[in-house]
């Protein structure tokens, strides 16, 4: 099954000259969303054991769940500001213009459990660094980074500093 077919370039979107690529066609077909999960889960058989699969809101929790349901373990929210109700830690870090911020349960993460960060897209990498950077401050040992899609071009893979980082497809940014 060629995942590629599944996922909708929209131009100009979210604002002129990005090409926007568009999961839902993906989600929205049963078989290209199980093959996805499967080949994703593939892509991780040499990094070793997974305690837990975390991942940011919302579309890396599409992908992140079933894999973690898939690989016998628990899931690790990571969410905006506001959107947990128990005691949180946080993580800040820079945008463009601005600064964005990624929480989770203060308890999530035990020291020494082995986690893999999921997520539906890499692009500069600055939300899924943000997510290892709390997961290791809070005592994690992030796995790797697991994605559907990777934008070539915007440095992702270097910023955001593990060594395993999978990806079906890719795309120009």
């Amino acid at each position: 099954m060629n995942l590629s077919d599944y996922i909708r370039t929209v131009t100009d979107f979210p604002i002129a000259g990005i090409k926007f690529r568009d999961i839902t066609p993906l989600l929205q077909e049963p078989q290209a969303l199980a093959a996805a999960i499967d080949q994703m889960i593939e892509l991780t058989k040499e990094w070793g054991k997974v305690d837990l699969v975390a991942a940011p809101e919302a579309r890396g929790f599409v992908f992140a769940v079933p894999i973690a349901m898939r690989l016998g373990v628990g899931f690790v929210p990571i969410r905006k500001p506001g959107k947990l109700p128990y005691k949180t830690v946080s993580k800040s870090y820079g945008l463009e213009y601005g600064v964005n911020t990624v929480q989770m349960h203060s308890d999530a993460v035990k020291s020494g459990t082995r986690v893999l960060i999921v997520d539906d897209l890499l692009a500069t990498g600055g939300t899924m660094d943000a997510c290892r950077q709390l997961i290791e401050e809070n005592g994690g040992v992030v796995v790797g980074g697991l994605f559907l899609i990777e934008l070539i071009g915007l440095n992702g893979r270097e910023n955001l500093k593990t060594k395993n980082i999978g990806t079906l497809l890719t795309y120009p940014a």
